[in-house]
């Protein structure tokens, strides 16, 4: 198929590359990240491969469907930023890349954590300018700690296995409970329970209607004052304004994010000569028990590796009608 990759990035074409020799398929890749004004690019592809900032609205899928393009290849897990009622009524088939690679959103939540509660990225930055003080990094032992996961899906199962390698107590919300993570002695509570119990919450449950904006300032408020809260999700589970309400009066301890709910016209790109204009993403780098990294959860070679042979296995499956399609929306 002829497919156009928005929001490519050099990494990207690697193991795009490298996985489609076993596909032989006509890819086309724009830096350009995909909307309105951009949509007009993928004229004469049949596949749009996108991601996870790329504006899919229903003005976008109308550019795009009348392009001819018949099917949009998510190179994500999440399909929020999707019109799913636009691309239904267009006749556009939706595929995403369901795991990639728990492990890595995982792991990087893990990394957050440890980084922020034991201060190395404000040690390493003294002991580069020979101040060698430990005068303000002191942080707390994680063992005997609860822990709270919402979502144990594939990534918060792996999450609340680590945590428990860690000695803590794991307590965890889902609509469903995970036998396995049952079995490694994670315990089920309400929403309200684990947000006044846990001394840590990582947050690994999807973006919709039910979990938008998770954290507000009545979730908050029911929290243990000094709770460190992480967010490798998506940045819509947590009002952001309420956060800083709370990092003001100090009653969150700490805040690891990944992800940002307005994010989409800063993560991804270097900005590093500009003056940044979202002022609360600005404000959340004023306080110091806040670390933010700018959606790299997935970064590892595993993940991209496995993120290209899913994305150009279904577009494969969906060509031929052979194969395993993971399909949010359509039929082959």
């Amino acid at each position: 198929m002829k497919v156009a990759l928005f929001s490519s990035k050099p990494y990207d074409e690697r193991f795009f590359q490298a996985e489609n020799a076993k596909h032989g398929h006509e890819i086309r890749y724009l830096e350009a990240h995909l909307s309105s004004e951009t949509a007009p690019l993928a004229a004469g592809s049949e596949a749009v491969c996108a991601f996870v900032n790329d504006r899919l609205d229903a003005e976008v899928l109308g550019i795009l469907a009348a392009s001819g393009v018949r099917l949009l290849a998510l190179r994500s897990a999440g399909f929020n930023h999707v019109d799913l009622k636009a691309a239904e009524r267009l006749g556009i088939a939706v595929a995403r890349v369901p795991a990639y690679s728990p492990h890595a959103v995982a792991e990087h939540a893990v990394a957050l954590l440890l980084s922020l509660n034991r201060k190395i990225h404000r040690a390493h930055a003294r002991v580069r300018e020979a101040n060698f003080s430990l005068h303000g990094l002191v942080g707390f032992d994680l063992h005997g700690r609860t822990v709270g996961v919402v979502g144990t899906g594939k990534i918060g199962e792996v999450f609340a296995r680590i945590m428990s390698g860690f000695g803590c107590h794991v307590l965890a919300v889902d609509k469903s409970e995970n036998a396995t993570c049952r079995a490694f002695g994670v315990e089920y509570v309400s929403l309200e329970a684990l947000f006044r119990r846990s001394d840590v919450i990582s947050l690994h449950c999807p973006l919709n209607q039910e979990t938008e904006h998770i954290i507000d300032t009545r979730a908050l408020g029911l929290m243990k004052k000094g709770v460190y809260l992480i967010n490798t999700g998506r940045g819509g589970l947590v009002d952001t304004k309420a956060l800083i309400v709370a990092l003001k009066s100090q009653h969150v301890g700490g805040v690891c994010l990944d992800v940002y709910e307005e994010e989409e016209n800063l993560f991804f790109e270097d900005l590093s000569s500009q003056i940044i204009q979202d002022d609360v993403f600005m404000r959340l780098l004023t306080f110091p028990n806040v670390l933010i990294t700018a959606h790299q959860g997935f970064f590892t070679e595993e993940a991209l590796s496995n993120i290209a042979a899913t994305t150009l296995g279904n577009i494969t499956a969906f060509a031929t009608e052979k194969g395993e399609l993971h399909l949010v929306l359509g039929t082959r």
